[in-house]
C-alpha cells in the first residue's frame, strides 16, 4: 500500500510540473498571437495601395497580355504550403496537410502534374518522408517573420509560373479567424485576377515608361505580398492553435491532479484504516 501511495505522490507532482510548463506555454503563445496580429494588420495598408493601384492601371490597359494574368492549359501545378517549424499546436499542421494531400489526390494522377513549395519544417518533413515532389523549401523562420524571409520561394514559384514550367499555382494555409478558430484555406493564387472596381472614383496616375511596364514590374511584387500576407495569418493561426492547445492541456492536467489527489486521499485512508484493525486484532489477541 505504501508503495501505490508513493507512486500517487510522484504522478501528482510529474502532472503539476507538466501544467506549469503547458500554463507558461499558453502565456507565451498569446503575446507572440498579438504581435502576429498587428503585425498583420500593420501589412494591410500596403497591400490594399497596390492592389488600388494595379485595379487602376489594368483597367485602363486594354488587353493586356500579361502571363500573370492569362490563363493556360494546366500542365503542372504548384503548391505554396505554408506550416510550422514546432509542434504542440494542436491540429494547425495536420489540417492544413490533410487539406492539401486530399486536392492532390483528387486534382492529380501523377507525380509529375505538380510540385510543392513548402515553407516549415513540419510540412517539409511530412512530404519528403512521403516522397512528394518539393521543388523549394523554407525552415526556421523567425517568431515574427519579414518579407524578406520568404522572398526567395515566392519568388521563385513566381518565377516559374512566369517561365511556363507551372501553369498555375495555389497558397495553402490556415486563414485565422480567432484563437480557437482556423480555417484551411487552399486558393488560386495564379493566373491572377484582375481586382475588381469598386466604382469609386479612380485617381488619374501617370506612368513612366509606360502603364504596361508598370503592370509587369507590380504584378510579380502583389503575387509576392499575397504569399505575405498568407504568412502572416498563418503565423497567427499557428499561434492561435497553440494557445488553444496549451490552454486544453493545462485543463487537463488539472483534471489529472484532482483525480490523482482523490486516488491519492483514498488510499491514505485505506492503509490508515488498515493500520487501525492492525492494531485492533493485535491488542484483542492479546487480551
Amino acid at each position: 500500500m505504501a508503495k501505490g501511495i508513493r507512486e500517487i505522490r510522484s504522478r501528482i507532482k510529474s502532472t503539476k510540473n507538466t501544467r506549469q510548463i503547458t500554463k507558461a506555454m499558453k502565456m507565451v503563445a498569446a503575446a507572440k498571437l498579438r504581435r502576429n496580429q498587428e503585425k498583420a494588420e500593420a501589412a494591410r495598408p500596403y497591400a490594399d495601395k497596390i492592389q488600388e493601384v494595379i485595379s487602376s492601371i489594368a483597367s485602363g490597359t486594354t488587353g493586356s497580355k500579361h502571363p500573370m494574368l492569362q490563363s493556360r492549359p494546366v500542365k503542372k501545378t504548384g503548391y505554396i504550403v505554408i506550416t510550422s517549424d514546432r509542434g504542440l499546436a494542436g491540429g494547425y499542421n495536420a489540417n492544413i496537410l490533410r487539406a492539401v494531400t486530399g486536392t492532390v489526390a483528387e486534382k492529380h494522377k501523377s507525380k509529375d502534374e505538380y510540385g510543392i513549395f513548402v515553407i516549415g519544417r513540419k510540412g517539409r518533413d511530412f512530404f519528403q518522408k512521403r516522397n512528394y515532389p518539393v521543388l523549394e523549401e523554407v525552415t526556421g523562420l523567425p517568431t515574427s517573420p519579414a518579407f524578406g524571409d520568404i522572398k526567395k520561394i515566392a519568388a521563385a514559384a513566381v518565377q516559374m509560373f512566369a517561365d511556363e514550367q507551372i501553369d498555375e499555382l495555389y497558397l495553402c494555409y490556415n486563414k485565422f479567424q480567432s484563437a480557437i478558430s482556423q480555417i484551411p484555406t487552399v486558393k488560386r493564387l495564379l493566373p491572377l485576377e484582375a481586382p475588381e472596381s469598386t466604382g469609386e472614383r479612380k485617381l488619374n496616375y501617370e506612368y513612366e515608361p509606360s502603364s504596361e511596364e508598370v503592370l509587369a514590374n507590380l504584378l510579380p511584387k502583389y503575387a509576392e505580398t499575397l504569399v505575405y500576407s498568407a504568412l502572416l495569418e498563418a503565423k497567427a493561426s499557428e499561434e492561435g492553435s497553440r494557445m488553444t492547445a496549451m490552454g486544453n492541456a493545462t485543463d487537463n492536467a488539472t483534471d489529472m491532479i484532482n483525480r490523482y489527489t482523490l486516488q491519492y486521499n483514498r488510499a491514505r485512508q485505506a492503509a490508515i484504516t488498515q493500520e487501525i484493525s492492525e492494531i485492533v486484532a493485535g491488542a484483542n489477541a492479546q487480551a
